[in-house]
């Protein structure tokens, strides 16, 4: 194997995960992207950031994108070199639209761009080695395969994902809040209890079924669908903001979860003109960008 190609660019989507009752196994990828690209150099790798995390993500080899394109590079049995890397990064950092899970796998997607025989990483290979990275599969997958998808992990400890039928057309808005809100994943998940009521996991079981139905075509269903009752509660000490925002849309009846581990909200609809304000007068971005349906890409 070698590396066949001066250069190689890749755009990665943004993703949500659990959706609310979909906890670790369900995730959608949106039309918000960040978009990376690379090319092999003699000497050291120097990365340009541009956008979010400029002049904060390391530049060097500790950059997560250069990380997994070693990875890939490595899983491909192909030289390794130094790289010259621009990253337009638009994926808030800590926000719950996945961007740990976005910059790995576009790191191998630059693998794949570059190696003279790409189907040595295929998406298969691509989704296990970024799993790998992140830790959980939920987020990867969207950005890998696109759509709505649920995601798990085998008795072996392989991951598995599977396409989720959604209605494309679906209006999505992700609202963002200000900066100083950010929240790592696993801040995010300490206030997580070890272990939850019979009841509560009945109620998610009956709900995650119903949020399939509801994505495939039953808009009717997405109330009810997206109600959660293990995880996002017990969160509420670490998100106020965000829990309060969700709390408020779903009382107008708007179907609002925390997108991932938060702070970021999800809402499968578009909202008011009026409420789109309220909330931008207080600093949260409001984005539309529909789902995508095709996946980390190269260009």
């Amino acid at each position: 194997m070698r590396l066949a190609h001066e250069s190689a660019a890749v755009r990665v989507p943004a993703t949500t995960a659990n959706m609310g009752p979909g906890f670790d196994s369900f995730g959608m990828a949106f039309r918000f992207y960040d978009e990376v690209e690379a090319r092999p150099v003699v000497g050291a790798t120097h990365v340009t950031v541009e956008g979010v995390g400029e002049g904060i993500v390391p530049t060097d080899d500790d950059n997560l994108v250069v990380r997994a394109l070693r990875a890939g590079l490595d899983a491909a049995g192909a030289p390794q070199a130094g790289f010259e890397m621009r990253c337009v990064n638009r994926i808030p950092h800590g926000g719950g639209m996945g961007s740990s899970a976005s910059a790995a796998v576009a790191g191998l997607m630059l693998a794949r761009g570059l190696l003279s025989e790409p189907a040595a990483l295929d998406d298969d290979a691509i989704f296990a080695l970024a799993t790998g990275f992140e830790g959980h599969p939920d987020n990867v997958a969207p950005a890998v395969f696109g759509g709505a998808t649920v995601a798990w992990t085998q008795a072996d400890g392989s991951p598995r994902a599977a396409p989720m039928p959604v209605d494309s057309s679906l209006p999505v808005t992700l609202l963002v809040p200000p900066p100083s809100t950010r929240l790592s994943t696993e801040e995010a998940r300490k206030v997580l209890p070890d272990s939850v009521p019979r009841a509560d996991a009945l109620f998610n079981t009956s709900r995650a079924a119903v949020l399939m139905l509801a994505l495939a075509g039953r808009p009717d269903l997405l109330m009810a669908g997206t109600e959660d009752r293990l995880h996002q509660e017990y969160r509420r000490e670490v998100l106020p903001a965000s829990m309060a925002v969700m709390d408020s849309l779903r009382e107008q009846g708007y179907p609002a979860v925390i997108s991932g581990a938060g702070p970021t909200v999800l809402v499968l609809a578009l909202l008011s003109q009026q409420t789109r304000f309220a909330l931008e007068r207080h600093n949260w971005q409001v984005v539309q960008p529909g789902i995508d349906i095709l996946g980390a890409q190269i260009l």
